[in-house]
């Protein structure tokens, strides 16, 4: 295991979910305050949004401006988050994993009970016929 390709890989995801966020953030602006340019954005970010990097270069060629918005945006939004994202991470799979163990618990021990209770069932019609 890698920890720090790990960590690498980690970071490029995050820092595009930050310019998907950021792009959104831009985008919801525009709606309001320029409907046109808007339109444009988003038919340009169809596909593109999957890179961060990839989607501000190309924006970079065609308009510069919303390029340099959206990392800004992107920016702010990193320094207001990162502050809190390494416990809220840990404390999220945490969570996570305790509830998936739970719910797996919860289904292999109504599985395993499910047999039991018919061998009392069965354990209990035996006695009753002997009685007799």
């Amino acid at each position: 295991m890698d920890l720090k390709q790990i960590a690498k890989d980690t970071a490029k995801t995050l820092q595009s979910y930050l310019t998907y966020q950021a792009t959104k953030t831009v985008l919801a602006q525009l709606s309001q305050t320029n409907p046109p340019l808007w339109h444009w954005l988003n038919n340009f970010c169809a596909d593109k949004i999957q890179d961060g990097e990839v989607l501000i270069e190309k924006l970079f060629h065609e308009k510069p401006d919303l390029a340099l918005r959206i990392m800004s945006v992107r920016e702010h939004i990193a320094q207001e988050v990162a502050e809190f994202l390494p416990e809220m991470v840990c404390t999220g799979i945490a969570q996570a994993n305790m509830q998936h163990r739970r719910q797996h618990l919860e289904r292999i021990t109504q599985f395993k009970l499910s047999n039991p209770q018919s061998k009392t069932e069965n354990q209990t019609e035996i006695i009753q016929d002997e009685e007799l």
